[in-house]
């Protein structure tokens, strides 16, 4: 069990369709701020290297957390820890896309994020353990019990290196695959985080991103709300 105190909830850079992660990299120089975490999730390669330039120009010190993708060579990771700290990346299941490159010199700071499938064990053991999105298993839990009761027995014995947390709307709604899902990366009011009260302490690791597509500048609000709720945890 993490240590309470020790739990860091970082402000994210989103670049899934419908956030506009060059004005939160813009808003992140203005506000003069020195850690973010970044979900590169929707760019490619051309995109990443402007993503990189971009942030370059900021005043940003570390990213401790990265959401990856297969298609990320070995250099970018490489590039990320050192010139900004990254402690973790997380990449989806290869069940849901595909790896381009062999990352076993970064595998003990790569985690598997749960997303639609039950976790697999054998996939876990290539890495350093779970990202645990806590949305996505709210999401289970509300769609898809036998996912939920699965994942919840497997995270006995399986490390949780970091964490996502996005909003739960009261109502599905078709992703973009067709899923119904409550899980959502707009936040429209605080309290679409209050699922969050529902959880153990214990699944919560040191690093914990919100995976937002909200500005900056109202994310530093959701922060406090959301750190307010985990000191609050059992």
């Amino acid at each position: 069990m993490e240590d309470v105190k020790l739990i860091k909830v970082l402000l994210g850079i989103t670049t899934t369709f419908g956030s506009d992660w060059e004005a939160k990299i813009k808003e992140l120089k203005k506000l003069r701020l020195q850690e973010v975490a970044i979900f590169l999730t929707c760019l490619n390669k051309a995109q990443r290297m402007e993503f990189y330039r971009l942030i370059g120009e900021t005043g940003i010190r570390e990213i401790p957390f990265v959401h990856a993708r297969g298609d990320m060579e070995p250099w970018e990771l490489d590039y990320l820890i050192t010139n900004y700290k990254t402690q973790a990346f997380t990449l989806h299941t290869i069940r849901e896309y595909p790896r381009f490159y062999d990352y076993k010199n970064f595998k003990d700071k790569i985690f598997i994020e749960n997303v639609y499938h039950v976790f697999d064990e054998k996939e876990i053991n290539n890495f350093g353990g779970i990202c645990l999105d806590i949305s996505h298993m709210e999401n289970d839990r509300l769609s898809r019990k036998e996912n939920f009761k699965a994942n919840e027995k497997f995270l006995e014995k399986v490390k949780i290196g970091c964490n996502h947390v996005s909003a739960i709307k009261n109502l599905s709604f078709k992703d973009s695959r067709g899923f119904a899902t409550f899980s959502c990366h707009m936040l429209k009011n605080k309290l679409e985080m209050d699922y969050l009260k529902n959880y153990p302490l214990k699944y919560f690791s040191s690093i914990v991103a919100l995976e937002l597509e909200n500005s900056i500048k109202e994310q530093l609000k959701i922060r406090d709300y959301v750190l307010k709720i985990i000191k609050n945890l059992n």
